[in-house]
């Protein structure tokens, strides 16, 4: 009965894993996050659209490699507001909190979104605005904006992947987008010592004529010694 109750025990544990451990893999995969917006939020993307004030959930639903497509659903996640396309950005310090940072518009104007990072994660995601939001923001906040001359409002996903990615100044011009996000630091090149390396050889007088000899001489002397504790045995 005890190794019943304990396998029962133990079977229990397995299947508690078993349903709690998913889940957390899930949202590390897509980084579902709930945020509160205390006031009016402006956002990009397919849906672009001015948020009210309220809870909202973020999910990475694609990530090719060089950018994201982000969801930004309502708090029970039945209703999708935008798909926004975003690049990843570089951070040199992770926080153990999901940190949010805005474009700074003038008095009277809701916050735009700008980037989003995750909880423990060196890559966040940099916000891609149509090209005429984008010149609005930049010229605004008197930053640099990631933008895309593609029309993203009611875009699928398709066109959201395939969109090219620039970004404009604050007086208009297009640069590359490295100038707003940050690839991670080159690796330093490990520099790995190499080990000596002993090899053990003969000196060159020895000969094999020379091992056979000395081979034989000790086989000789152990019979003589074998002869003589004959003997004293008799």
């Amino acid at each position: 009965m005890k190794l019943l109750k304990g396998f029962g025990t133990g079977l229990c544990l397995t299947v508690l894993c078993v349903l709690v451990v998913p889940k957390a893999k899930a949202d590390e995969l897509d980084r579902k996050t709930v945020i509160t917006f205390s006031g009016p939020v402006e956002v990009g993307g397919s849906g672009a659209q001015v948020l009210p004030a309220g809870i909202y959930v973020f999910k990475v639903m694609d990530s090719p490699s060089d950018r994201h497509i982000v969801q930004i659903s309502n708090q029970d996640e039945t209703h999708v507001f935008t798909l926004i396309l975003a690049i990843p950005n570089y951070r040199l310090k992770t926080t153990d909190k999901t940190v949010i940072t805005f474009h700074e518009r003038p008095a009277g104007e809701p916050e735009a979104l700008k980037a989003w990072f995750y909880p423990g994660r060196e890559y966040g995601d940099q916000f891609v605005y149509e090209r005429s939001k984008a010149l609005q923001l930049a010229a605004e906040a008197n930053e640099t904006v990631l933008s895309t001359p593609a029309v993203l409002v009611s875009a699928p996903t398709d066109v959201l992947k395939a969109a090219p990615v620039e970004a404009v100044t604050p007086k208009g011009e297009t640069v590359e987008t490295a100038q707003v996000v940050e690839a991670p630091p080159a690796p330093a090149a490990a520099t790995v010592a190499a080990a000596p390396v002993l090899v053990a050889s003969l000196p060159k007088t020895a000969t094999n004529l020379d091992l056979i000899g000395l081979f034989g001489m000790t086989m000789l002397g152990a019979g003589f010694l074998m002869s003589g504790f004959r003997k004293k045995s008799v």
